[in-house]
């Protein structure tokens, strides 16, 4: 199988390194036969070809490779889309039609953290909503008729609210058989009037399924009283990114939350951390690669689900346990979680017990 890696902006190189290393000693472990092929993307691509992302990237991902692992970027200081500042990101989610963002959010008991027993995982549709970017066929969604005003367009569609949404429950019969939708119908009536009509017909596929429809700003308020009550989340785009954000940092830290993007139909998926590219810190050694490691191992259980790969899951579980075994130690923490172990160095103490699990196995 063959990976694609773009390390990207900001402390993105030094958290892939150390995720290449992780993904290294499971592959050899397993013996998943993985090749690792990097490209430029971000401020080097730019540097380079004029443009943060080029469409050949896109599509050798689409048609050369089973899997991406990208890192992080600083799209907000890129140039304007005009002068060749793409935004990454979203060009992997809509080129490779990523529909799928699924992000996890798990509290552990040996780290301080503000929501006791959550476990659940919020799936955001990621290739429309209210994103200016992804919501057009030409140009952004974002108009200014006149220098005191500006207006954005909200792109919400059957296509997109039922393939999400079926997911969501997909997943949920593999875990606790439970599934809320957030919403604001209340206000936006017919854009999450539509996305909460598909929840309901989906729905009716899976009977098994407790099902709850919540507005999005009572949600919130929920998600820090009673975490520990929900199971799978189902989200437009705005809503997703937003909770999913609250919700790791409410598990313990935006930093410790892994994600991927991907497309059940088409087999492609992309792991991506979920925090951003941390400029102030890049280039010192002491970012906290845990979001990266634990996407990239989301990627081998993803990959191994869709294909009957059984290898490919237990390598993926073997770095999730793995983080868990090195973060539960004082001793062997990133700076974030009050320790002082470098990137690099959390990487390695990873991949080692990585393999040391092979040995005892």
């Amino acid at each position: 199988m063959r990976i694609m890696t773009l390390p990207c902006d900001g402390i993105g190189p030094e958290i892939m390194a150390a995720t290449l290393e992780v993904v290294e000693a499971a592959n050899k472990r397993f013996d998943l036969g993985l090749t690792f092929h990097e490209e430029e993307s971000g401020f080097p691509s730019l540097e380079k070809h004029g443009i943060t992302l080029r469409d050949e990237v896109l599509d050798r991902a689409r048609t050369e490779f089973d899997g991406v692992i990208l890192g992080t970027q600083s799209h907000m200081d890129y140039p304007p889309v005009a002068e060749g500042g793409r935004n990454v990101s979203a060009g992997f989610r809509i080129g490779l039609d990523l529909y799928a963002n699924v992000r996890p959010a798990r509290s552990r008991d040996f780290l301080p953290n503000k929501a006791p027993g959550m476990d659940l995982v919020i799936m955001r549709e990621a290739t429309e909503g209210f994103y200016p970017d992804r919501n057009m066929f030409k140009g952004v969604g974002e108009m200014m008729p006149d220098p005191d005003m500006a207006l954005s367009v909200r792109k919400i569609t059957r296509h997109g609210s039922m393939r999400i949404c079926r997911e969501a429950f997909k997943l949920a019969m593999q875990r606790k058989k439970k599934v809320a939708a957030i919403h604001k119908a209340n206000s936006f009536l017919m854009t999450d009037g539509l996305f909460l009509e598909c929840f309901r017909t989906v729905a009716k596929d899976f009977p098994e399924v407790e099902t709850e429809e919540l507005i999005v700003d009572a949600f919130a308020a929920l998600l820090v009283r009673k975490p520990h009550e929900y199971d799978v989340v189902v989200a437009t785009n705005f809503y997703g990114d937003i909770l999913s954000d609250l919700a790791s940092e409410l598990s313990g830290s935006l930093g410790l939350a892994g994600s991927i993007n991907a497309n059940a139909e088409t087999g492609l998926c992309c792991a991506q951390a979920q925090h951003g590219s941390a400029p102030d810190i890049q280039g010192q050694n002491i970012a906290n690669p845990t979001s990266l490691i634990l996407s990239a191992a989301m990627m081998l259980i993803w990959l191994g689900e869709q294909r009957n790969i059984s290898k490919l899951m237990d390598a993926g579980q073997a770095i999730a346990d793995a983080v868990d075994a090195v973060i539960d130690n004082p001793a062997t923490r990133t700076r974030d979680l009050g320790g002082t172990v470098n990137t690099d160095a959390f990487g390695s103490l990873v991949a080692q017990m990585v393999s040391k699990e092979a040995v005892a196995a």
